[in-house]
């Protein structure tokens, strides 16, 4: 009985320093995000610089795909259901955020932090970009959608990797192993079709995309590695993507 006493009070402190550390890389992953992003930082100085084959590849694809959208109307709508509604970032972020709360339910704190975190330093990072590089939306001879603000980085392509990602990594964590495969399909389609249409559709060019992906990935890597660390900390069998980040999710009492 002594024994085991002193083995749940070593665990107890294990976790409790675990969980002190968990928030401070957080915080840390958080703050690193706006920094170390070095393949967007790339990106958006060959966007401020108008480098020749960049502005060329983004000029084409804007031209071509506006007029495959003003010859078929019909396409052009059922693009615009899926960029204003079934892929929106309020559609996204609302999906997160009931994710986030029944994780809570669950009693799963640290799985609810990463998912909010990762929502919100997205968000925000996502807006300062905008702000900083302040780049115009394409100017089309006959456009099909309008959109206000900056173009630079996607909102929508952002939106959809920090989003996609919180919920294929809280999913893999659920689902039996057979329908793992159809989980990143899913995921990825969403991706990939939130920057299609919005390139489709006029009002963002593939750069911004691109921008929007790799900022967006930069986040989740970094909440990712925050999250794995407080696993190690507290003990806990590392886990691969495969697996989502917590597998005992599926447990009664995962956290415990």
């Amino acid at each position: 009985m002594v024994v085991r006493a002193g083995a749940r009070r070593l665990q107890q402190h294990r976790r409790r320093v675990a969980d002190r550390r968990f928030a401070a890389r957080l915080a840390g992953a958080a703050t690193i995000a706006a920094l170390a992003t070095a393949p967007f930082a790339l990106l958006a100085v060959l966007v401020e610089s108008r480098w020749t084959p960049l502005h060329r590849v983004d000029e084409n694809a804007a031209r071509s795909l506006n007029a495959v959208a003003t010859d078929h109307p019909a396409w052009t709508q059922v693009l615009r259901v899926l960029s204003d509604w079934v892929w929106d970032p309020l559609t996204l972020r609302g999906a997160v955020l009931a994710v986030t709360v029944w994780l809570l339910y669950r009693r799963a704190w640290r799985l609810a932090a990463w998912s909010a975190t990762t929502a919100v330093t997205g968000g925000l990072i996502g807006l300062w970009a905008k702000l900083l590089v302040e780049r115009a939306r394409p100017s089309l001879a006959d456009p099909v959608a309008h959109a206000p603000g900056y173009s630079f980085p996607s909102g929508h392509a952002m939106t959809a990797a920090t989003s996609c990602a919180v919920l294929l990594l809280v999913a893999l964590s659920l689902v039996p192993r057979r329908v793992r495969p159809v989980c990143w399909a899913l995921a990825a389609l969403s991706v990939l079709g939130v920057g299609f249409t919005r390139v489709a559709l006029g009002v963002h060019w593939f750069s911004d995309v691109v921008g929007g992906w790799l900022l967006g990935a930069a986040v989740v890597i970094l909440t990712t590695w925050a999250f794995e660390a407080w696993r190690t900390d507290a003990g806990l069998r590392p886990t691969s993507l495969a697996q989502g980040l917590e597998p005992e999710l599926r447990t009664a009492h995962p956290e415990t």
